[in-house]
């Protein structure tokens, strides 16, 4: 058989049943190789970055690999950004390459280019990957298939990529003469008798903590121990903070759900997290985002242990916040030493510490009764929190970057069951659409699957609407429309006394999107009055019970401010703007609050540090 349907009858084999692509001469072979084959298809998207990003969200959904081709030079490059997604969110996806016929390929690295769209593209990707390689001789390719896949699932998933010429893919190849690769010789053997010992010692700590809590990321899913750590959660009866990548883990309507944490705080205010003397993250690198510009402030009054299968990220001189005890281990392997360790342990009684953990959730909910108040224009934080009470409990949920996925972390309140995904590792302009849509191949009859996205992102890749209609893809589209890039303009008061440059209304203008929307032929909505909310409820319910594609554009009008946050990088995540009185803030505190919290520092629109005293 050809060498091109040899990869196709692979991937079919390995459960892929849909592959996202954009067609070129120097994919050609591959492209027609789904001819021969009635268990996988592809998706012919309208740009190459639209095709990785589907193939993202496909892989998020369906927890198999997600599978991208595009054609050599620009469809190639129109990977990079697909390619980064995948490697910083761990996300398993291959993206294959069709290449130039070897005999016009370059001689040397010192000649820039002799073929028509001829480019090393392994080297402009191999920084993003964890493997890739150019194929050039077709015996190879079951060893190197192989090999590209095993990578990308395991470990620390990631994406990896194959480059394959015109003529290679042509090649008649015989499967029955081909060599594999053998897993066995890469597979990782935890010790497992240390991370007994690790957890020991944890336990100890445990029994002389007042204020323990668990912090959990979307490692945890990438280790399908979705299941175990809520059962780990509920033996224990401790506090969990979910990571933004872990908000559909660890749901709002979950028994031991501790509010949000990181620089935009959301419920709590990182109250509990930040108050805590046991800390064990599980699954979790410690970005910025976490921990606000000095990461030395994250749980400062805590003892701190890490769970994560990144070698290197468990080495205290690299970590930027070194944890007291670092456990490399798959997180399903912990938690199930962890729970068997607990049946022969008297868990203490932390009722009153989760009592005032899940007070400060309730009391510090970004969602207020004022911003269900009659207004002209609709207020996204009001809209949001409604739109999760109406989302199904099996229901997926895709956002973007920006300001909306800020109002998303603070508004949406998820349900046990729910999938809710985003890009946070990249955070690239327009990802959900195109995510959501590859998400919706993966997707059961009866689940809705939402795309939340900003004015700004939705021109990004707003031509995978007729992909959207070519396929017949049910994708409910809300756009977040403000008319601005509504967080630059945020990150410009704070930072630059308020001159808003290129993020609208100067520099920044974006489109009617009703009218564009109905030049492709895709169904319509406008939510733009938010006099009464019991009449959005309603619009909402009509658009979730829209029985085909669909863009609801919302009126937000220039709505940018996205609080709580932290203002500056220089203050604790527990002291977040608009500040509370400073009588409240320190009657919250467990641990010694900071000399900076006398006088925190405000947004540089203000002119001044006005006093909090």
């Amino acid at each position: 058989m050809k060498l091109a349907d040899y990869i196709i009858n692979y991937l079919s084999e390995i459960g892929v049943t849909d592959v996202f692509v954009v067609y070129g001469a120097a994919n050609g072979n591959l492209i027609d190789a789904f001819t021969r084959n009635d268990k996988i298809k592809y998706v012919a998207t309208m740009h190459e970055q639209g095709a990785g990003f589907a193939a993202e969200g496909y892989a998020k959904i369906s927890k198999n690999i997600g599978v991208a081709i595009a054609t050599s030079g620009p469809g190639g490059m129109n990977f990079v950004t697909s390619v980064g997604n995948c490697f910083y969110d761990s996300v398993p996806c291959l993206f294959i390459t069709g290449q130039i016929k070897t005999k016009y390929m370059r001689p040397d690295a010192s000649i820039r280019q002799i073929g028509f769209q001829e480019t090393d593209i392994i080297s402009v990707v191999k920084p993003l990957t964890k493997y890739a390689k150019l194929i050039e001789d077709p015996k190879s390719i079951k060893y190197e298939l192989q090999k590209a896949i095993y990578l990308a699932k395991n470990g620390r998933p990631g994406p990896v990529f194959l480059d394959i010429p015109i003529d290679v893919q042509k090649e008649d190849i015989n499967p029955d003469e081909l060599i594999g690769f053998d897993e066995e010789l890469l597979e990782v053997c935890y010790n497992v008798k240390r991370i007994e010992q690790q957890v020991d010692r944890f336990l100890e700590d445990l029994s002389n903590a007042k204020r323990p809590c668990l912090m959990i990321g979307g490692g945890v899913r990438l280790a399908n121990a979705e299941k175990d750590i809520l059962e780990l959660a509920k033996i224990l009866k401790i506090p969990c903070f979910p990571t933004w990548n872990a908000l559909d883990i660890i749901a709002s309507d979950f028994e031991y759900y501790g509010g949000r944490i990181g620089t935009y705080g959301g419920a709590g205010r990182n109250f509990g997290i930040q108050n805590s003397d046991l800390l064990l993250a599980i699954g979790s690198r410690i970005s910025g985002r976490i921990t606000g510009g000095e990461p030395h402030l994250f749980a400062r009054g805590a003892k701190k242990y890490m769970v994560d299968v990144d070698g290197p990220a468990m080495q205290r001189k690299l970590q930027q916040l070194p944890f007291d005890e670092c456990i490399l281990s798959d997180a399903k392997l912990f938690i199930e030493i962890m729970i068997k360790k607990l049946k022969e342990y008297n868990t203490p009684d932390y009722t009153e510490w989760n009592e005032k953990v899940m007070g400060w959730k309730v009391k510090y909910d970004p969602v207020t009764a004022d911003m269900y108040e009659s207004s002209q224009y609709i207020h996204p934080y009001a809209f949001l929190r409604i739109l999760s009470e109406e989302m199904a409990p099996n229901d997926i949920l895709a956002g973007d970057c920006g300001g909306n996925i800020v109002a998303i972390n603070h508004s949406f309140e998820t349900k046990v069951g729910q999938h809710y995904f985003t890009n946070n590792g990249n955070s690239p302009m327009g990802f959900s659409f195109a995510g959501a849509m590859g998400a919706c191949f993966v997707a059961g009859e009866t689940q809705n699957v939402v795309c939340v996205i900003g004015d700004g992102g939705m021109n990004m890749n707003i031509q995978e609407v007729q992909t959207v209609l070519n396929y017949g893809v049910k994708l409910k589209t809300i756009i977040l429309n403000n008319h601005i890039y509504g967080i630059t303009k945020a990150f410009q008061e704070t930072n630059f006394e308020g001159r808003s440059e290129a993020c609208g209304p100067k520099g920044y203008n974006p489109p009617d999107f009703i009218k564009i929307a109905r030049a492709y032929g895709i169904d319509t909505m406008v939510i733009d009055d938010g006099t009464d909310y019991d009449i959005v409820r309603q619009q909402i319910r009509a658009f979730l019970d829209h029985d085909s594609a669909v863009i609801c554009d919302v009126n937000c009008h220039e709505y940018h401010t996205y609080e709580p946050k932290i203002v500056g990088w220089e203050t604790p995540i527990e002291d977040m703007y608009p500040y509370l009185p400073r009588e409240e803030f320190y009657s919250n505190m467990e641990i010694e609050p900071l000399e900076i919290s006398k006088n925190p520092p405000m947004p540089s629109i203000f002119n001044t540090n006005g006093s909090m005293e």
